[in-house]
């Protein structure tokens, strides 16, 4: 009988075999989501390619994930976790937040898996923040209690976005007149790349030439377009402040954690943007922060990891 993990992101769906005494994961495949119009068809999908049957199976996911009825915010997928363990006859099911499981998956990163962005020292086991933009921004904290690691699942990425530059705030009253309340989603996320562009097309009083996050990165990357550079910018600088708010809140010596599949894009230009410098930029509390690490994530698959160590602490 086999375990397996899965990863649900709102643009693809990861899949792998865990095998519960060494950790290791196999038979790694990834799917994009729009190919299914459920989860379980999904998952069906995969499990035929498989010579034994599944009866361990553990789903991180892009949503809540605390009622039985599980609903995704970024993509029209819903299921029943009581119907989908009887319908796939598994022995036991484990769904949880997708930010849950790329914490579980920090403190099993080895160096050659994150890079370090300025200063700062981790303390290995004190807590740690990990957030990343992608289809949309996914928040968790990590701490460790009796020697099992724990984290703190939350809705982080819809709390709302502050600016911190006369620019910044001239995109807010744009965007507030768009969306009305404006969440750090809102920016932080491949769609808050479009936002941004198309906010300083609109302040600089030029028609978009963009519309999807890709082009607009594209172009900054290449130099063929001063407003996509700006928005590249303004992107990293948002992110470190925000990164910034969530090292204070919970006091995270354990560094912050940056994932996602957006960065890992252009890692030299967030390398040498003004990130580390707004993660500081906190007034009286900016030498508190100076000693705190920041990291990028390259681990190919944090997500079915940290589903892994999810599993494997539950099954012990």
């Amino acid at each position: 009988m086999l375990s397996v993990v899965a990863d649900v992101g709102g643009t693809n769906i990861r899949l792998g075999v865990l095998d519960i005494v060494s950790g290791e994961i196999s038979k790694v495949r990834e799917y994009p989501c729009v190919q299914f119009i459920t989860l379980d068809a999904a998952l069906a999908q995969y499990f035929v390619t498989l010579s034994d049957p599944v009866s361990h199976l553990c789903i991180g996911i892009a949503c809540q994930v605390e009622h039985d009825l599980v609903q995704m915010t970024n993509l029209n997928w819903k299921f029943s976790k009581q119907a989908l363990q009887q319908k796939l006859s598994l022995k036991t099911l484990h769904v949880i937040n997708d930010y849950t499981a790329i914490s579980l998956a920090v403190p099993f990163v080895d160096d050659k898996q994150k890079i370090k962005i300025g200063s700062g020292t981790e303390v290995e086991e004190g807590v740690k923040a990990v957030f990343g933009p992608g289809t949309g921004l996914g928040v968790s904290h990590l701490l460790k209690h009796s020697g099992k690691w724990i984290s703190l699942d939350g809705e982080g990425g819809h709390t709302s976005f502050a600016p911190n530059t006369s620019q910044q705030a001239d995109v807010l009253l744009l965007l507030q007149g768009q969306f009305g309340h404006v969440s750090n989603e809102r920016l932080m996320s491949g769609q808050g790349l479009v936002n941004i562009y198309h906010a300083l097309c609109r302040l600089a009083g030029k028609q978009p030439e963009y519309f999807e996050a890709s082009q607009i990165s594209e172009a900054a990357l290449n130099k063929e377009c001063a407003l996509a550079t700006q928005t590249l910018n303004m992107f990293c600088e948002v992110l470190g402040s925000f990164a910034g708010n969530l090292a204070m809140s919970l006091d995270c010596k354990g560094g912050v954690y940056i994932a996602g599949g957006i960065i890992p894009r252009f890692i030299d230009f967030f390398q040498n943007s003004d990130f580390r410098t707004f993660f500081e930029a906190k007034g009286r509390m900016s030498s508190y922060l100076t000693g705190i690490p920041t990291f990028l994530i390259v681990h190919p698959n944090p997500g079915l990891l940290g589903a892994s160590v999810y599993l494997q602490q539950e099954l012990a």
